[in-house]
């Protein structure tokens, strides 16, 4: 009965090449299924990846003749990435490189993956949490999965921790001032503590300006002490 289940996925899987977002099965999706692609580019929007469907050796020149072109929208699922994330997909991720992606949702002609690349013979990485990792980007909800559904919680904790990672360790965006020297920034950039700043300045000029008036004019003062005291008292 569970490879009946499965016969219709494993079909799908072998013959067809997916060449839009519209073209895969709401199965597919329903049971995050992973599939393989070939990257072309890294686009503001997301990943534009070109299904490659997992076929028998001896009929794969034959399914080329007739299979359709055409890339697939993957956006990275849980996260919201920074510019500098941008960049760094951009330099980490070559083109025609073969990765994997796991459909969690769907959303018009885009879909929300965790996207995995071989990092040697044995180790694969998933970008999802690479990123956040690294403190090029923020969790956010993981659009296409329901919010109580297990599966939500579980990859959600997955990818706080990753983040949580980048935080502890000052890494990316995540790389600020100390809380002490945030506060004296804040305090500095207050217009009402600027202003205060601009009247103990005028004060210092004042009184600097009196005690040098004093003592310029005290010679005077001591001349007409001496010549009213000797005149009139």
């Amino acid at each position: 009965l569970v490879l009946a289940g499965f016969r219709p996925l494993l079909k799908h899987s072998f013959r067809a090449k997916f060449t839009s977002a519209l073209d895969i099965p709401v199965e597919f999706v329903e049971k995050n299924v992973k599939l393989r692609g070939k990257l072309h580019r890294v686009t503001e929007k997301g990943l534009e990846v070109e299904h490659i469907p997992i076929s028998i050796p001896f009929i794969t020149s034959i399914q080329r003749k007739w299979q359709s072109k055409g890339l697939l929208l993957v956006r990275l699922a849980g996260v919201e990435l920074a510019p500098s994330g941008m960049a760094w997909l951009q330099r980490e991720l070559k083109p025609e490189q073969m990765i994997w992606f796991q459909l969690l949702g769907r959303e018009d002609l885009a879909l929300d993956c965790l996207v995995l690349v071989n990092k040697g013979r044995f180790l694969s990485v998933c970008l999802n949490e690479e990123l956040l990792r690294q403190g090029l980007g923020r969790t956010a909800r993981i659009e296409g999965l329901h919010h109580d559904s297990r599966l939500y919680w579980k990859l959600h904790k997955r990818l706080l921790r990753a983040e949580l990672k980048a935080l502890k360790k000052n890494k990316g965006i995540w790389k600020e001032e100390s809380y002490s020297e945030r506060i004296r920034d804040c305090i500095s950039n207050n217009k009402f503590v600027q202003t205060l700043k601009q009247f103990a300045s005028w004060l210092r000029t004042c009184w600097a300006l009196n005690a040098s008036l004093k003592l310029h004019f005290r010679p005077l003062q001591s001349l007409w002490y001496v010549f009213t005291h000797e005149h009139f008292v």
